[in-house]
């Protein structure tokens, strides 16, 4: 067998190696693999679905872990809702209307695992569902239809929990009004602190690489010494020596990078 046959075994046994050594060292690492597998899974089925199909689904999922959540914050605030009077039925009618809607208002917001359950599944459910509809009508997933679904999950809050005073309608409308400009504000905020930095630009192709490889720890390695997805097919072992990336993943980057077509046809084009 030839040096070049020799070489090529000797890769794949190490990148054997590397991924087995990864498999016992990193069992939750491996477990959050497979849920993002099974989660990419859901998405995809889902994605095949009719909308009311899909709306359905991701309100019924997306209400279920509202309650969840609801659940646990009311049994944190259970001790509080108790302490709030109830009037009673027949001294109900005598109260100010307004005094009567901040007793209400208290209560909703500090009830039981019960009350709370029922809020937050009722919130996030609709949120879901609006929003759901709404990508799949617009086509994109932006700030207007985060608000869209803010507002209607503002409004379905506001008429089950019974906050409000005496006129109704009026209360579902600015709470559905104070549930957009908040979840608007917030979606703003996301999208610009999510965006990545401008460096990163130039380092997808590697990054993708080194992940491929298992070997994404070594990115900071190429962008300490500046080798950009432009250096790729340039790339030699005194380079990657010098940035001191070890022996073993130097051999694993320049396999890859050797049977990689882009970087082939890029490196031949310079010939």
């Amino acid at each position: 067998m030839g040096s070049g046959g020799k070489q090529g075994v000797m890769v794949v046994e190490m990148q054997k190696g590397l991924a087995g050594l990864q498999i016992h060292q990193n069992p939750i690492a491996q477990l959050q693999a497979k849920f993002k597998e099974l989660e990419v899974g859901f998405k995809v089925w889902l994605a095949k679905q009719s909308l009311p199909v899909e709306a359905a689904v991701v309100t019924a999922t997306s209400a279920a872990q509202g309650a969840a959540i609801g659940a646990f914050m009311g049994t944190l605030t259970n001790d509080v809702s108790s302490s709030f009077p109830t009037p009673p039925p027949n001294a109900a009618a005598s109260l100010n209307p307004q005094a009567l809607a901040s007793i209400k208002q208290a209560q909703a917001l500090s009830g039981g695992p019960l009350v709370q359950a029922r809020n937050f599944a009722v919130m996030t459910g609709v949120n879901a569902g609006i929003s759901c509809v709404m990508k799949r009508i617009r086509g994109k997933e932006d700030v207007q239809s985060s608000m869209v679904a803010a507002f209607g999950s503002g409004a379905m809050f506001s008429l089950v929990s019974g906050m409000g005073g005496p006129n109704q309608a009026a209360n579902v409308i600015t709470s559905g009004l104070f549930f957009a400009l908040v979840q608007g504000g917030l979606f703003q905020l996301g999208q610009k602190f999510s965006q990545p930095p401008a460096e990163d630009v130039f380092y997808a192709k590697t990054r993708s690489m080194l992940t491929s490889l298992g070997l994404q720890n070594y990115e900071k390695n190429f962008k300490k010494g500046l080798l950009t997805d432009s250096t790729l097919p340039l790339l030699t072992d005194s380079a990657l020596r010098d940035v001191k990336i070890p022996p073993g993943p130097r051999l694993l980057i320049l396999d890859r990078i050797q049977r990689d077509p882009d970087a082939r046809g890029t490196q031949d084009g310079r010939g």
